[in-house]
C-alpha cells in the first residue's frame, strides 16, 4: 500500500473529530464571535481556516497547469469540508439560508451580518451597565449580580470590560446609604474583582438590615450620620444628698453631707461643734466665739428647722 492510501484514511477519520470539537458551539445569531473562534481553532488544527480567508477561484481545465489544478481541486475539497461543518453547526433557520454558500463567502457574510447587531447590542449593554441603579426594594446583591452579568455580556460581544473599571462603575452605582461603604473601600485601599465585591456588599447589606454601620474589612475612617450624641455631664443629685455648708471653726466653709437635718433640735447634730443636742444657733461654743468675734454670725435659716443658714 502507497503512502498516499495510508494517508487518505486517516484525512477522512478527521472530520468527524473536527466536527465534535465544532458542534460544542452553535450560531444561534447572538453568539457569533463564540462560533467563529471554535470554527477557526477547530480549521487552524487541521490547516484548514485558509478557506474562510482566501476565495475559491476557478481554473480553466484547458489552460491550467497540473499544480493550479491540484490546487485548485484541495482547495475545493477542504473548502467542501468545512462548508459541512459550519452549516452543521448552525441552527435550522441559519442553515436554509446558508446550506449553498462557500466557507469564504458564507464567512464574510456572517461577519458583516451579526457584528451590526453586536454593535448595537454592545451600545445597549453598556448603556444599561453604566446607567443601572438598584430598583425600589431591590437586594443590593441581585443589583451586583445583574451588573456582573452586562460585564460577561460585554465579553461575548468581544468587549471585554476591566475588573477595576467594572467594579468603579459597580461602586458609583450604589445607592447614598452605601456612601461610607464606598469611602471605607477606597480609603482602605481594596484591589477586589467582582466576585470579591459582591462578597463585602452582601456582608455590609446583612450589617444595614440589623441596624449597624456597613464596614469594608474594617475601616480606617467611620463617618456617622451627623447626629451624635451628647456628652454627659456629672450625675445630679438627689436633693436629700446634696452636701450642706457649714463653718468651721476656723470659720472657712466646709462640706458636712453626713448630719442629717431634723426638726427636733434634741436629736440634732450641730454643724458647728458637732456635738448632739443643739443646733448651731443655740452652739454655746458658736455663740462664744461670735461674741469674741473668733467668727462672723452666720444668716438664720427658717425658725424651726436646721435650715441651709445659722444651725
Amino acid at each position: 500500500m502507497s503512502s498516499a492510501d495510508q494517508s487518505a484514511p486517516q484525512s477522512n477519520s478527521s472530520v468527524p473529530s473536527i466536527l465534535s470539537l465544532c458542534s460544542k458551539v452553535q450560531l444561534n445569531g447572538t453568539n457569533y464571535n463564540d462560533w467563529i473562534r471554535n470554527i477557526k481553532m477547530a480549521l487552524r488544527y487541521e490547516n484548514k481556516e485558509y478557506v474562510l480567508e482566501t476565495e475559491l477561484v476557478d481554473v480553466d481545465p484547458e489552460t491550467a497547469t497540473p499544480e493550479e489544478i491540484a490546487s485548485y481541486q484541495k482547495h475545493s475539497d477542504d473548502a467542501t469540508k468545512v462548508a459541512c461543518i459550519m452549516i452543521a453547526t448552525m441552527n435550522p433557520e441559519l442553515q436554509r439560508i446558508y446550506e449553498d454558500y462557500w466557507p469564504y463567502e458564507m464567512h464574510r457574510e456572517l461577519a458583516e451580518k451579526f457584528r451590526k447587531q453586536e454593535r448595537i447590542e454592545r451600545c445597549e449593554v453598556v448603556k444599561d451597565f453604566t446607567n443601572s441603579k438598584p430598583k425600589d426594594g431591590e437586594s443590593i446583591c441581585a443589583h451586583v449580580q445583574r451588573m456582573q452579568g452586562y460585564v460577561e455580556r460585554l465579553r461575548k460581544l468581544a468587549m471585554p470590560v476591566p475588573e477595576e473599571l467594572a467594579v468603579d462603575i459597580v461602586l458609583n452605582s450604589l445607592p447614598s446609604s452605601y456612601d461610607q461603604f464606598r469611602l471605607a473601600y477606597h480609603l482602605n485601599n481594596n484591589q477586589a474583582n467582582l466576585t470579591e465585591l459582591h462578597r463585602m456588599l452582601r456582608v455590609a447589606e446583612d450589617g444595614m438590615k440589623g441596624k449597624s454601620v456597613p464596614s469594608v474589612n474594617q475601616p480606617v475612617l467611620a463617618i456617622g450620620s451627623g447626629r451624635g450624641k451628647k456628652r454627659k455631664g456629672p450625675p445630679k443629685q438627689n436633693w436629700r444628698e446634696k452636701v450642706q455648708v457649714g463653718s468651721s471653726n476656723n470659720g472657712s466653709r466646709t462640706k458636712s453631707s453626713q448630719i442629717p437635718c431634723v426638726a427636733n433640735p434634741d436629736e440634732a447634730n450641730c454643724f458647728y461643734c458637732k456635738e448632739k443636742g443643739h443646733w448651731k444657733r443655740s452652739c454655746p461654743k458658736y455663740l462664744q466665739d461670735v461674741k469674741d468675734g473668733k467668727v462672723k454670725p452666720s444668716t438664720a435659716g427658717p425658725k424651726g428647722k436646721q435650715g441651709g443658714g445659722a444651725r
